[in-house]
């Protein structure tokens, strides 16, 4: 954590403007008064060695000094030792809904944005409460675990969006579910659930959750989001509304009955969103009402002192002013350091802030690595989405974070973040890294087409990657095998994916397995080649694997197939 422990001389910092204007009302009277010596020209003819630039750079470069110095008297600091706070309060998990159907527009501007303008504000009314945040639609995720840092809240907040989701729909006993399990182990202190949806539930289950919740302990407040008349439901980017399969325009509308037996069932009250701040005050006085237990919160207690760096550069931009002469040097006309005052203000300005965001973007991307490394995914996630704040052009910051998402099960949101890792790196080898990341995502959902376009790209940058090309073997025998499938078993995709999902997880540990035994038998070569041996104990493990797959299939044909939601609203 950055900070600083004198913050009040910050207020010096307005100095600098000052002397800029003082600077350039003294500039424009001594131009004045060089008029009344005769014509500019002339006067420039006679003063050879005056040089206009010079002095500019050099007060600029003085004016930079001064800020590092003021900035070195309010001490920065950056955190080092945890300690734990004391602090009375409650926790709250937010479960939003970011399903398509929260684009629509019958609250201003609309559902979604709505909400997040609700939560925000919740936020600002915390002081020593603790909030997570789950979004959901037809499956669920923790986007920030239980915390009590409001300043990532707010920024995990304002990036949620309906396209976060690959599986769309409303489940929302799965996410009332996922929010039990988030609290802390604290006993005794209140625990709310605040759903935010418009009650659309396509899965079922959710009042049976409330319920379920209600017994450990925690109330569930709905707050519905939109109208009964109902709305359509824009398609982003294109102007048009979203349609079912028969091409009628999807109409959705707030199920009230629904949010009111789900908050009924948890405890909890129901509360209806509409265009003002009523529902805003009626839940902070819902929340109001729990019970508060003093929680032990981690805060920074020891801190190091970072003076020093902006000292060195102050020190060094000093240097550079000495070294500066006000008058040309006949020695020296040939070399033009400077070009124009603007380019070189500019330069100096852009070199101190990318000096101090590199530093600080770096910090972050440590302390992002001790945390996964340590087996602290959420808040890894945290470190790396703070440093691409500061540095969005660091690809370091992205490549991690898509990791970190890919351990807590975040997929598509991985592959965004793998992909933007790809267009920063200009290493080869880390570029290559992304895409065989994307390919292992891709191969994982089944995905294989994708998959092998992910590993091609891969090997384009590193042929020499054994892993990638085993890999890549393996997803064109498993495209294969799925293209038959899909040719002789018209209704394949209506099969039981629990058993599917089984197997893909036996296809993957055979696959890790001759992957590292691979891999370690060919360190010792230069440039290792898959050889014949190898490659047919691969395939003879995923035809088999196959095999056992095809039969259990067949099996599946012969049972009840399960009702599938077909809606992606």
């Amino acid at each position: 954590m950055f900070r600083f422990e004198d913050p009040i001389y910050l207020y010096l910092l307005a100095l600098i403007p000052v002397l800029a204007l003082i600077r350039f009302i003294s500039f424009r009277n001594q131009k004045k008064r060089l008029r009344k010596f005769g014509d500019p020209a002339l006067l420039k003819a006679l003063m050879p060695d005056v040089s206009r630039v010079r002095p500019s750079v050099k007060f600029w470069i003085l004016q930079a000094a001064l800020a590092l110095l003021i900035v070195m008297l309010a001490r920065p600091q950056m955190g080092t030792k945890i300690n734990h706070e004391k602090r009375v309060g409650i926790e709250t998990i937010i479960a939003m809904d970011i399903s398509n159907s929260m684009r629509a527009e019958d609250i201003v501007p609309s559902r979604l944005d709505r909400s997040k303008m609700m939560v925000e504000n919740l936020i600002d009314h915390f002081s020593n409460d603790k909030i997570g945040l789950i979004v959901f639609a037809g499956d669920a995720f923790v986007q920030l675990p239980i915390t009590s840092d409001y300043v990532s809240a707010k920024m995990f907040l304002s990036s949620i969006d309906p396209s976060m989701m690959t599986t769309q729909g409303t489940d929302i006993a799965r996410a009332i579910d996922m929010a039990t399990h988030s609290f802390t182990q604290e006993e005794g202190i209140g625990k709310a659930i605040v759903v935010i949806t418009d009650g659309e539930d396509h899965e079922g289950g959710a009042v049976e959750s409330a319920k379920a919740a209600k017994d450990r302990g925690m109330r569930v407040y709905v707050l519905g989001v939109g109208s009964t008349q109902g709305s359509p439901i824009p398609v982003a980017g294109t102007g048009e509304y979203m349609k079912d399969n028969t091409g009628n325009t999807v109409m959705s509308a707030l199920n009230e009955e629904m949010c009111k037996q789900i908050a009924q069932a948890g405890g909890g009250a129901y509360i209806h969103v509409q265009n003002n701040s009523a529902a805003q005050e009626q839940l902070d006085q819902e929340l109001d009402k729990l019970e508060k237990k003093e929680t032990s919160t981690a805060v920074y207690s020891e801190f190091d002192e970072q003076f020093r760096a902006f000292g060195i550069l102050a020190l060094l931009l000093l240097v550079f002013e000495i070294c500066i002469f006000d008058r040309r040097s006949p020695l020296l006309k040939r070399l033009s350091l400077f070009g124009s005052k603007k380019q070189t203000a500019v330069m100096l300005l852009l070199l101190v802030a990318t000096s101090a965001a590199a530093q600080s973007d770096r910090q972050y991307i440590r302390e992002g690595n001790k945390l996964f490394h340590s087996g602290d995914y959420p808040n890894a996630e945290v470190a790396y989405r703070k440093a691409i704040e500061q540095n969005p052009k660091n690809p370091q910051a992205p490549f991690n974070l898509g990791n970190a998402l890919m351990a807590q099960k975040k997929d598509s949101v991985a592959i965004e973040q793998f992909e933007a890792a790809s267009r920063l790196e200009t290493n080869p080898l880390r570029k290559a890294k992304s895409f065989h990341n994307i390919g292992v995502i891709c191969q994982t959902h089944k995905m294989y087409g994708e998959a092998i376009e992910a590993y091609k790209n891969a090997l384009r940058l590193n042929p020499n990657d054994d892993e990638t090309r085993y890999n890549l073997v393996l997803c064109k025998h498993q495209k294969q095998k799925q293209d038959q499938q899909q040719q002789n078993q018209g209704g394949g995709q209506n099969k039981d994916d629990k058993k599917d999902k089984k197997d893909d997880k036996k296809d993957e540990q055979n696959k890790d397995q001759n992957k590292d035994q691979n891999k370690d038998q060919q360190k010792e070569q230069p440039k290792p080649q898959m050889s014949k041996e190898n490659a047919e104990q691969l395939l003879n493990a995923a035809i088999q694997n196959e095999k056992q797959t095809q039969e259990k299939l067949q099996k599946a044909q012969q049972q009840p197939q399960r009702r599938i939601n077909q809606k992606n609203w």
